[in-house]
């Protein structure tokens, strides 16, 4: 992020506008629709702006140079359409620490306009570092159609309550939740429908609005919340609410920055996973923390890596929160195993090929006694294996010694669903020595016929092992 987004306060002061034709009459009508004073210096001699009597009360049309003008009191400096004009504008508007924007010129601009999306109180903002307007505006149009028409008339409803209610609420969190109660409540649904007299007798009507705040909510909670494989575009909807209405956030260090970056800004956030080789707090430490916090009363989420269900170890934590009493909920995630087969191709079933799919985690397969291998050497049957790298030699040995062919196809998958993910395919043969050409995990393994379908073009780390290479290139010289 290149740009910062901030709201200029356009009571502080005049923005100055410089340049000409139409460029300069698109930003006008931005700005004052936008409620600034302005003092327009129309460099082609061109004052005709077209403005209506509202507008024009707010608009100063200056004359003289606009590179020797006071700009004492000045809140902004805006260049449309000003050509060199404007690059000299830059330079002095540094000097004097006054935000400049020159249309169209990144290199001469300190802020940019976003494409706004306008419902009075409510204002939202969208950027792309000036890189594509185009982008910018179809994002908007989006937003724009999820947004309630009446939502800035919520926001300002709110605003004439906040200080009577944050003077009677003294604890902040308790204070959150006394807005969310009214904004996702009766009163707020009211003010939406353009009840607002209604809304305002409701508001008026809570005696109590520490108690209003608490109703419904006897203590606190624990949502085990599944983070998926590390695209935060797939979370749920229900798993994004959670991140946002969160009061701490325990998290598996495998969670990828960009599903954090989904957590608000003022929640509470414990590391509290291991990765392969690196020893964490401890399961048991991690429940007690959980119950601890939520007997406090605050909302908890223990963030999980793929689905809390799925070597998630998340049965162990709802028992530990049935033994305390402690309310709870679920909220699943897509588990790395479907994130990967979906990312490169790869069908985990299929018709009169694949009728089933054995999940199996590498911590067992250095166990003899722990995997029966047996059980896995049905060529009908996928087996997708979790944290697979470092156990691709002993995953090998185990179905190569059940009688599973050497042929059968695999691939190694890392990082699914990241920009960063890497694929390898090869055979049963070969594992150990495909799982050495990732660059580095977390990897699943898929084993089974269903591996030929699979797609790693996009990302792939090598398609054939050597003596696969090798191979073909005596068949070639043949």
């Amino acid at each position: 992020m290149r740009f910062l987004p901030v709201f200029l306060d356009l009571k502080a002061g005049p923005v100055v506008l410089i340049g000409a034709g139409e460029l300069l009459r698109a930003k006008l009508r931005v700005l004052t629709a936008a409620g600034a004073r302005l003092r327009v210096h129309a460099i082609d001699g061109n004052h005709d702006l077209g403005l209506s009597p509202e507008h024009a009360a707010r608009v100063d049309i200056a004359t003289g140079d606009p590179l020797t003008a006071d700009f004492a009191g000045v809140v902004a400096i805006v260049c449309a359409g000003a050509g060199e004009v404007g690059i000299a504008m830059s330079a002095r508007a540094k000097a004097l620490g006054l935000p400049v924007n020159v249309m169209d010129d990144l290199e001469h601009s300190s802020f940019i306009f976003p494409a706004i999306v306008d419902r009075g109180d409510v204002v939202v903002a969208i950027g792309t570092g000036g890189t594509s307007p185009v982008v910018a505006r179809r994002v908007r149009e989006k937003i724009e159609a999820l947004l309630p028409a009446r939502i800035g008339e919520l926001a300002e409803f709110i605003g004439g309550f906040r200080k009577s209610v944050n003077e009677r609420i003294a604890e902040f969190p308790l204070r959150r939740r006394f807005w969310e109660r009214v904004v996702d409540g009766p009163i707020g649904a009211a003010v939406l429908a353009g009840r607002k007299g209604e809304a305002d007798a409701a508001l008026r009507a809570i005696s109590d609005p520490s108690a209003f705040a608490r109703a419904d909510e006897p203590g606190g909670s624990v949502a085990l919340v599944g983070a998926g494989p590390g695209d935060p575009d797939l979370l749920t909807i229900k798993a994004l609410r959670a991140l946002q209405n969160a009061d701490v956030v325990f998290h598996d260090e495998l969670v990828s920055p960009e599903i954090l970056d989904r957590i608000r800004r003022d929640t509470t956030r414990v590391p509290v996973g291991r990765r392969v080789g690196k020893p964490g707090i401890g399961q048991d430490a991690i429940n007690r923390r959980m119950i601890e916090a939520a007997q406090s009363g605050q909302r908890v989420v223990r963030l999980k890596g793929g689905d809390p269900f799925v070597f998630g170890r998340g049965g162990e934590e709802v028992q530990a929160l049935r033994a305390a009493g402690i309310a709870y909920s679920i909220i699943p995630g897509i588990t790395a195993g479907l994130g990967g087969a979906a990312h490169f191709e790869v069908p985990l079933t299929y018709r009169q090929e694949a009728l089933r799919v054995t999940f199996l985690t590498a911590h067992k397969v250095h166990d003899a006694e722990a995997v029966d291998w047996s059980n896995l050497t049905d060529t009908q049957m996928t087996v997708v294996v979790y944290m697979g790298m470092t156990a691709a030699p002993a995953v090998q040995a185990g179905l190569l010694a059940a009688g599973r062919s050497p042929e059968t196809p695999v691939g190694v998958f890392a990082r699914v669903t990241r920009p960063d993910a890497q694929g390898a395919l090869g055979t049963l043969r070969d594992l150990p020595e495909l799982a050495a050409r990732i660059e580095q995990g977390p990897a699943i393994l898929i084993i089974g016929d269903v591996v030929r379908h699979a797609d790693v073009s996009r990302n792939e780390a090598i398609l054939k092992s050597p003596k696969q290479i090798i191979s073909d290139l005596l068949d070639a010289a043949e």
